[in-house]
């Protein structure tokens, strides 16, 4: 068993062959075969293109059989990886759920069912036309299946996307400047480190650097390449995303652009623009997202909790209203969505996951992520909104 884990999740560090998880699996199916690829931890992407898409080629057996757990982000980095594999015509599945269930697929390998029928086939026009969007930074390297080309999304959407460096947000935060804003005292979390009032005047530092950006390039919503601000001001986007979304604008993290352009859409259906989550498990018909972040306004009720993979900074923990909802995606290449309606039926606070959790039944859609998925984010919409999205992507 080849494994992939981020430096990001000192969490897992230890040896893998002392996870529980993985104990379970071999004492059901003996050994896991050389050929699997346990992907441990979220922002491993960039690491299986480098140790296994070297120079464009796959020097491993097809099809690619990623090993996931139901934490630390692995599943959605799986996604992110079968995604990749997909656009490259080649082939790959997901081995998630329980111990057992693995198990039988490593000893007795089948066809897997296929969720290509999930996906629709979208010719949405020019439906974001006039819609400015920024790029603060680049994408983060985990993305390696969500580049856009910026001529093709002026030209489909009528969309523009404007880079703008991320030394022009740090210069920006610096300024220790923001809009007046009316946020609950901070709580003391219930995971990571205590949150010093220091750490959130300076998430609103960069909330107000976004907000200032965004007046600079008249734009509609942005992406930022969040990771970067660890390292650069020992805090995250967190709550600045929050914030900006709650206003009204479509702001992602991570430099996801497909995530940002679908948000942007969700907004032409409604007032939200929706909660960009991980998938991180599933069982059943029961898919669990998660993410530290989500609009002010979609939660009702909320609490400050620190980043999960750094265990600093202000993230955010929200309820969700349980109820209907609609999962969504635009492809990069904006020709293909996946547009699944289901309902929330619980909120969740484990510990070993983003901050924000929620459960979303959806009859029918595990096959899709486990073997088509169009990349990691998903867009959780509040409502049954199938039929409008697909009258609006045409």
């Amino acid at each position: 068993m080849k494994t992939l884990t981020s430096f990001l999740h000192s969490e897992v560090a230890q040896d893998a062959s002392r996870e529980p998880f993985i104990q379970a699996i071999e004492a059901l199916a003996g050994a896991i075969p050389e050929d699997i690829i346990y992907v441990r931890t979220g922002g491993t992407e960039g690491l299986f293109k480098e140790q296994y898409f070297a120079e464009g080629r796959l020097n491993i057996p097809e099809p690619v059989r990623l090993l996931t757990s139901g934490k630390s982000n692995s599943l959605a980095a799986s996604m992110e990886i079968l995604s990749f594999l997909r656009r490259n015509g080649l082939r790959g599945e997901i081995l998630h759920g329980s111990p057992e269930y693995i198990a039988e697929r490593i000893m007795h390998p089948g066809k897997e069912v296929s969720g290509d029928a999930l996906i629709a086939s979208v010719h949405p026009g020019r439906v974001l036309e006039g819609e400015r969007l920024g790029v603060v930074g680049k994408p983060s390297d985990w993305l390696i299946s969500s580049d856009v080309d910026y001529v093709m999304a002026r030209e489909r959407l009528g969309l523009e996307l404007i880079d703008i460096p991320m030394e022009e947000l740090l210069e920006e935060i610096a300024v220790h400047s923001h809009p007046s804003v009316d946020l609950q005292p901070l709580n003391e979390p219930k995971y990571g480190n205590h949150i010093p009032e220091r750490d959130l005047s300076d998430s609103l530092d960069i909330y107000g650097a976004l907000r200032r950006i965004i007046d600079r390039y008249s734009l509609n919503g942005l992406t930022i390449r969040c990771f970067d601000l660890l390292t650069a001001v020992h805090n995250t986007g967190c709550m600045a995303l929050a914030l900006l979304n709650s206003e009204g604008f479509a702001a992602t993290c991570e430099g996801d652009v497909p995530a940002m352009v679908s948000m942007a859409l969700a907004r032409k259906l409604s007032a939200c623009s929706g909660f960009q989550a991980n998938l991180s498990q599933i069982k059943g018909d029961d898919l669990l997202f998660a993410h530290c972040t989500l609009p002010l306004s979609m939660a009702r009720s909320w609490a400050y909790d620190t980043h999960f993979e750094s265990g600093f900074g202000v993230a955010v923990h929200g309820e969700i209203p349980e109820g209907p909802v609609t999962i969504f995606k635009l492809s990069p290449d904006f020709d293909r969505a996946f547009i699944f309606e289901g309902e929330i039926v619980a909120n969740d606070y484990q510990e070993n996951l983003c901050r924000t959790q929620i459960h979303v039944k959806a009859p029918g859609a595990a096959p899709y992520f486990l073997t088509s998925s169009i990349g990691n984010h998903h867009i959780i919409i509040p409502g049954h909104v199938a039929r409008d999205m697909k009258e609006l992507l045409g």
